[in-house]
């Protein structure tokens, strides 16, 4: 049985899982499902075509599901879908899609996104991604798995950011981020790895080096960018180097930045 405060506003067609825990003043509106043991702390908004997965908990003054903050929108069905395991902190928004970005907002597993920070309309967020606090991560953006975005920073529509990548504290990131990759500054260089996020994950000490040999010949190789990622990917074993490659050789409407 879920267990919900009087004072809250459930539509009469959400579904609500096993064992929810909805507080004092949320508003949950009809389309919206929430899985097993989904907690609403209080003063939670959650609506639009809205799932959120098991075990996920949303803090007070969260508002999940509403339409997207893009002009063009014109009110059309779109989607958000929340993974299990999340951790929704308080004053955190995040919007449904676009038809234009093929209609759903995604966030995968075990995520982390603190106070006050924004995922926008058709975002692809990964597992395990923080979004630290008053970041905002913009349209069409994909965060792929394990990046870590660094408070107060902003991430520029349709850019990628790659597995395992971290965006240090009051960045704006205008391009794509290689995995793996360090970025910092008020418009962010790929100044690095992430090597300390590598270590914590038990990557072998032969893949780091793989990486960090990879950085190099992409820093300072011969040819424009993408030439020196096609020889890495003839030359290396490595996976992490392999995962590195395909990204940069992927589908993207944005620059990268490059190594400085």
């Amino acid at each position: 049985m879920a267990q919900i405060h009087p004072s809250a506003v459930i539509a009469e067609t959400a579904q609500i899982g096993d064992s929810c825990v909805i507080g004092p003043f949320c508003l949950v509106g009809p389309d919206v499902v929430l899985g097993a043991r989904v907690t609403l702390k209080s003063h939670v908004v959650v609506d639009g075509d809205t799932h959120i997965g098991d075990d996920t908990a949303v803090f007070p003054f969260a508002v999940i599901g509403e339409i997207p903050q893009d002009l063009k929108f014109g009110g059309e069905k779109s989607r958000l879908r929340i993974g299990a395991r999340n951790r929704i902190r308080e004053h955190v928004t995040m919007n449904t899609g676009t038809t234009n970005g093929g209609g759903e907002t995604r966030i995968g597993d075990d995520g982390l996104f603190m106070a006050g920070c924004h995922i926008a309309h058709d975002a692809q967020i990964g597992n395990r991604v923080i979004v630290v606090n008053s970041s905002a991560i913009a349209g069409h953006c994909i965060l792929e798995d394990d990046v870590i975005v660094g408070g107060l920073s902003g991430v520029h529509q349709f850019v990628r950011i790659g597995k395992g990548a971290i965006i240090g504290a009051v960045t704006m990131v205008t391009k794509d981020v290689v995995p793996h990759g360090l970025v910092q500054g008020p418009r962010g260089a790929l100044d690095g790895l992430n090597l300390v996020g590598l270590k914590r994950k038990g990557v072998s000490r032969a893949d780091i080096t793989a990486l960090r040999a990879a950085f190099q010949m992409l820093k300072d190789g011969d040819g424009t960018f993408q030439d020196r990622a096609l020889r890495l990917g003839e030359e290396s074993d490595s996976p992490f180097v392999q995962d590195m490659v395909a990204f940069i050789l992927g589908d993207t409407d944005r620059n990268f930045l490059t190594p400085g």
